[in-house]
């Protein structure tokens, strides 16, 4: 076997593509050569690999340790440490609730029980019509507005049950508002 070019374990012969013919696996090779293949790069790299797969699978994340030459225990340990990566696809709409303590003071829990009855997910899960991502965060810095939720990525404060599932009951059945 020829030694890798351009894409770890990649021959000569077919450059810049990945076996399985999915050139988003070019996209995480350049983030690597990117950064010499650094191991200390790796979050850099799972961040590229989660923009342009949207979610990090399981091949990814030992394509990524093969390529670093770090042990897939450590990939998939930065992988699920950090709440930014996710290891399962998104649902089209993302909602994170903040649990941190100004906001569990301000009666987030009762917040989070009213999305998940809304929504019929628990944190960490996507509903099955693929809709709705529920999320729940350690504290997400915006305490001065509390309880707070992240909706599609937009900080919201002051949340109430009401507003909440208006909220979600918007995305639910009137599509991306």
């Amino acid at each position: 076997m020829n030694a890798p070019t351009t894409a770890v374990g990649q021959d000569e012969a077919s450059p810049g593509t990945h076996p399985s013919g999915d050139e988003r696996f070019a996209r995480i090779d350049e983030a690597m050569q990117k950064h010499a293949f650094e191991q200390d790069a790796l979050i850099e790299v799972l961040h590229a690999a989660q923009e342009h797969f949207g979610y990090l699978r399981t091949d990814l994340l030992h394509y990524i340790a093969h390529g670093l030459k770090l042990p897939s225990s450590r990939v998939y340990g930065v992988a699920t440490f950090y709440h930014l990566f996710t290891l399962a696809p998104r649902g089209e709409h993302t909602c994170v609730v903040c649990t941190g303590t100004a906001c569990y003071v301000r009666g987030v829990d009762r917040l989070l029980a009213a999305i998940e009855a809304e929504s019929g997910a628990l944190p960490g899960q996507t509903t099955p019509d693929g809709r709705i991502t529920l999320e729940v965060a350690r504290c997400v810095g915006a305490c001065g507005i509390a309880p707070v939720v992240v909706f599609d990525g937009n900080v919201e404060g002051g949340q109430t049950e009401d507003s909440t599932l208006d909220r979600i009951r918007k995305w639910d059945h009137h599509g991306s508002e």
